[in-house]
């Protein structure tokens, strides 16, 4: 019965999303912003600055302010490493894709509770997220797919230890079915029932 209450939850949050409009994807952040996750372990906030790399907190603030991490998944949490997140609704996913975010040096290392885009080559970062638990400094200067180093835009500035607590006991277990979680959400859910989830993810006024 609880299984079943979980999927109809995604499937009736799914349908209440408003549509995709392309002018969402050029709308300008403001210089600095808090964004507010409320999850199932409880609320954390991130402040971002435009300076440290205003495409990406550009693409960070349309998708809060437009409901995309609503009913998202922590479907990567690795301890001594990062917590990583994103959604699977594919429909938003494809629309929002269409309009690339440029790569950007990076500015802010990627420290403890910082939040960077994880991406797999040039003009990449685009949906997925993720926040160290650890200094990664490694992260700063990798070179991957001939693209260099995961440009980090805000900090955690409330409920790192929210944070801390995600379930971490699947590791990189999730990442072998990753695709999976795209093509059977529910499926997927049901596989790894101890992630969290991402209910509401907005703008802090």
């Amino acid at each position: 019965m609880k299984k079943s209450l979980v999927l109809l939850f995604f499937v009736l949050l799914s349908c209440s999303k408003p549509g995709f409009k392309p002018e969402w994807a050029t709308e300008k952040a403001p210089d600095i912003f808090s964004a507010k996750f409320e999850t199932t372990k409880g609320d954390f906030e991130v402040e971002v600055k435009r300076e440290y790399s205003p495409k990406a907190v550009d693409r960070f603030y349309q998708l809060v302010k437009h409901g995309y991490y609503d009913n998202g998944m922590f479907y990567r949490v690795v301890p001594d490493f990062v917590v990583q997140f994103g959604n699977t609704d594919t429909l938003a996913m494809n629309q929002w894709r269409k309009f690339k975010v440029p790569d950007e040096p990076v500015l802010l290392p990627n420290k403890k509770g910082t939040i960077s885009f994880a991406r797999d080559g040039e003009e990449s970062r685009d949906l997925e997220l993720f926040i160290n638990l650890v200094d990664n400094p490694k992260l700063d200067t990798t070179n991957f797919n001939e693209v260099r180093g995961f440009p980090a835009f805000g900090k955690v500035t409330k409920g790192m230890k929210i944070i801390e607590s995600l379930y971490s006991g699947y590791g990189e277990e999730t990442m072998e079915k990753y695709e999976g979680m795209y093509l059977n959400r529910p499926q997927f859910y049901q596989a790894f029932p101890k992630l969290d989830l991402i209910q509401k993810a907005y703008i802090v006024e």
